[in-house]
């Protein structure tokens, strides 16, 4: 009853407010109803979508979310009624994702108070040391609902040639549990050598769970998943979509990559699994990407966020010690503080843009941002200028080449107020660039599975890892050196030289990018 008040209301605000912007439309419909018993067909057509697309106007009004959001789909309805309307019950319904997630919310605080640690760390040590530190720690603590990690060693693995022989190596070693999560999963050359491992450990008895996102893997085969099944490997997608313009979470993704090895070794980057992130692919050349290997307490967290999503999909609590016990613990008590962050449409908090925007606005000496999608918002767009206009050096590395061409001629909307305001860009020349890193003063980093994009900030289920006075953002910054070196500085009269065509679909694109 409930379900079909709503619809009577809404059908009912709809006429009203056709009534008053379309009087005649209105008008002959009626007549044609009142006296015909019947409307003419293209009449009908006409208010029937006429009514839809100010009825999902006025959702989209009242929901509150951001005004250029707002403003991009009511014009976007307006000018497209017909495809306006099913690209907006694709990817606009902002208020479905409360009501779907809510559940997961819930799930996931139910996980992390199972599995939470009694001890908080102590970092008062570094705080005393360290105000710009103690305020960073304080909002990753607050947003993030997971604690922080001293005890671990952190290891930079720099692109496919490092990243996937360590996985195998651990993978190789695995003696109780195998979690892995990903969102795209290849049934190729290095895709076969993962599912191979997989099948031996299950049939030694090792417990080996793998999620893998409905859509970013979608061509998987059935006989790769068949394998791993028949083999006793627990295979599940997250939200698999059947029919896509009547599924809930099409435009809700798991961006996330996740292994954890007997609860003792972790990894978590950009690299998903397949053969054009060891850059084998002919358009791409070259993938520039970076992972993170983690041994030590930070394992912890990594599996609380794989067991919050196996649980919401599967509705299983993986329980027992095994999983969170440190048995081999490396005999080091590590200077820096490690804290692992998810985010996603689950999260009212968009915790990783805040913590973005924290380590932006309290730098004082350096900024450096690699991603291969570059669309901020207002946000994080004010606190990059504002921070070069104060003097900070900021440098943002972008590739030269796109593999979504509207995100990335929206990103190049937004490089004549950067480079007006002194912010240093360059396009990566060695091949596609698809590396997250954000660092801050020498002493800050983040890495992980968010770009620096509105996708990642509200959109898809992502996983960082904050580095704070870690050995490894030592690392992080020669790589990122030696990464301009084969880069090209945009320079600001250059880039104001380029064809009015592009300026033009550069504009469409930034219109477009609130929308996807």
């Amino acid at each position: 009853m409930r379900f079909r008040f709503k619809i009577a209301l809404f059908i009912i605000i709809a006429l009203v407010i056709l009534y008053f912007t379309s009087p005649m439309l209105t008008y002959n419909w009626l007549l044609d109803i009142i006296l015909y018993g019947k409307m003419n067909f293209v009449s009908g057509v006409s208010v029937m979508f006429s009514i839809t697309a100010i009825g999902v106007a006025f959702i989209i009004f009242l929901e509150n979310r951001n005004p250029a959001r707002t403003l991009t789909w009511i014009v976007a309805l307006a000018i497209f009624p017909v495809f306006g309307f099913f690209f907006y019950l694709l990817f606009g319904q902002s208020y479905r994702k409360k009501r779907i997630y809510k559940k997961k919310s819930i799930i996931d605080e139910h996980v992390y108070q199972l599995y939470k640690r009694k001890n908080p760390v102590d970092v008062s040590d570094l705080a005393e040391k360290n105000d710009k530190l103690d305020y960073l720690l304080k909002v990753g603590l607050t947003q993030g609902n997971i604690g922080l990690s001293r005890n671990t060693k952190t290891q930079v693995l720099t692109n496919g040639t490092e990243t996937f022989p360590a996985i195998l190596e651990e993978l190789k070693k695995a003696k109780h549990h195998i979690h892995m999560e990903f969102y795209i999963v290849r049934d190729d050359d290095i895709g076969t050598q993962i599912k191979d491992i997989l099948i031996e450990k299950a049939k030694q008895g090792v417990e080996v769970r793998f999620l893998y996102d409905g859509v970013g893997s979608w061509q998987l085969s059935k006989t790769y998943k068949n394998d791993l099944i028949e083999a006793g490997v627990q295979i599940v997608p997250f939200s698999p979509v059947k029919i896509p313009i009547l599924n809930d979470t099409i435009n809700y993704r798991n961006h996330r990559k996740i292994v954890v090895i007997d609860g003792q070794v972790g990894f978590v980057g950009g690299l998903n699994i397949g053969d054009e992130y060891l850059g084998k692919d002919e358009y791409y050349g070259k993938w520039r990407d970076t992972h993170l290997k983690l041994v030590g307490e930070a394992v912890q967290s990594l599996q609380v966020i794989f067991l919050q999503d196996w649980f919401y999909m599967t509705n299983e609590i993986i329980k027992g010690p095994v999983y969170f016990q440190i048995t081999d613990l490396p005999e080091f008590y590590s200077e820096g503080v490690v804290q692992i962050v998810a985010g996603g449409p689950d999260n009212k908090h968009d915790v990783i843009k805040q913590l973005f925007f924290a380590m932006i606005t309290n730098a004082r000496k350096n900024i450096c941002i690699m991603t291969p999608y570059f669309v901020p918002d207002d946000d994080l767009l004010t606190a990059l200028k504002v921070a070069a206009n104060a003097g900070v050096k900021v440098q943002i590395l972008v590739p030269d080449r796109p593999d979504k061409k509207i995100v990335f001629h929206a990103s190049r909307s937004y490089f004549p107020e950067l480079l007006d305001a002194g912010v240093e860009i360059y396009e990566y020349k060695q091949g596609f660039l698809h590396g997250k890193i954000l660092m801050a003063d020498d002493e800050v980093a983040s890495i992980g599975t968010a770009n620096m994009d509105m996708r990642s900030f509200h959109l898809n289920f992502e996983i960082t890892a904050f580095l704070y006075l870690e050995q490894s953002i030592e690392r992080l910054a020669a790589d990122f050196q030696d990464d301009l070196k084969n880069s090209r500085q945009i320079k600001y009269t250059d880039f104001l030289k380029r064809p009015m065509y592009l300026r033009i679909f550069e504009s469409l694109s930034r219109l477009l990018a609130p929308l996807l």
